[in-house]
């Protein structure tokens, strides 16, 4: 897909918070400004999450811009078979999941729409995805030896060492989201009953606290102390590294940085798997249940709704011995 369709067209009333979806759609701009307003309204009031909102823009973006390639002259003639058809071409190109979210994303827009009289009827309400069941993620993990490898291997005598394992240890540690962790203020590591809790704003702001393992503990210490920010409670927690100075920068670091970090990290520590910042997710609460924890218990630290959602990072079962295999005497 395009990151920018050809039938965009610029509108300047973005507001800041609108950012995902800079420009306005050839077929909501022909319908008129209270059209122009409400899809604005969509991506700067309805939708919470950035994530959320970048990839919102980028799906309904493209699917109005198919429409109007297709001859859809406004937003209003948009039917259920243009978004079927739309479907049907992402289902050949794409993922299951991918194609479902493009689905929910056109629908949510649509129901928008529909609330604030723009459109009579929501097209997408009918139109089917693709089946898609999942009983186990596909984020590889490492074993918990290789993830304490990759923690000593970090030089914790630089800014950036510090940091870096202070971050991987708290993804790892407290199954927090990549998200949540660079989006923590210094003031989101605080002290209660004599031990370290980390804040985290968890997916729709919801807040969540909880206590730091030990190891975790010593990491946050060390990095907030001998990086000289324990002091700025409103400032960013993990920030990037000035050029040539190798110290922290007033700037939160960015989610395509610490993929980055990550990436080199785990090439250092000699990880062949191809891990990302989800990664250590996966291996915290996989190590975690290893170790005698429940589901319930994993649920309630990595804050799911339900166990059926941690269950996706459980790992366990895919542990399979060569001696397991060599039983098939044949």
């Amino acid at each position: 897909m395009s990151a920018q369709p050809p039938a965009l067209i610029p509108h300047a009333e973005l507001t800041e918070r609108s950012a995902s979806a800079p420009v306005v759609p050839a077929l909501i701009a022909a319908a008129g400004d209270p059209a122009v307003r409400r899809f604005l309204d969509f991506f700067a009031v309805a939708i919470r999450n950035s994530n959320t909102r970048r990839a919102y823009g980028r799906a309904c973006g493209d699917f109005l811009a198919w429409c109007a390639e297709t001859g859809v002259q406004e937003v209003t003639a948009v039917l259920p078979l243009h978004v079927a058809a739309w479907i049907g071409m992402q289902t050949s190109t794409l993922a299951a999941p991918s194609v479902k979210q493009h689905l929910a994303a056109v629908r949510r827009l649509f129901d928008w729409l529909m609330t604030g009289q723009v459109v009579a009827v929501n097209p997408a309400a009918s139109v089917r995805g693709p089946a898609h069941v999942v009983h186990q993620g596909k984020t590889p993990v490492l074993e918990a030896a290789e993830a304490r490898a990759l923690l000593d291997s970090i030089d914790s005598t630089t800014h950036s060492g510090l940091r870096d394992r202070a971050l991987i240890g708290l993804m790892i540690y407290s199954f927090a989201r990549i998200g949540a962790a660079l989006g923590m203020k210094v003031e989101d590591v605080f002290t209660q009953n004599r031990r370290f809790w980390v804040r985290l704003q968890e997916k729709g702001g919801k807040p969540h606290a909880i206590p730091c393992h030990h190891s975790l503990q010593e990491y946050l210490v060390a990095y907030l102390e001998q990086t000289g920010i324990m002091e700025d409670d409103h400032g960013p927690l993990f920030r990037t590294i000035g050029r040539g100075t190798g110290r922290l920068t007033a700037t939160p670091l960015p989610q395509a940085n610490a993929y980055a970090m990550i990436r080199r990290r785990a090439e250092a520590a000699g990880i062949k798997a191809k891990i990302g910042n989800h990664s250590f997710r996966a291996t915290g609460i996989t190590a975690y249940l290893k170790n005698g924890g429940t589901l319930e218990k994993a649920a309630a630290m990595a804050n799911h709704a339900s166990t059926r959602t941690t269950q996706l990072y459980d790992r366990r079962l895919n542990e399979m011995s060569p001696d397991e295999v060599e039983r098939v005497r044949v």
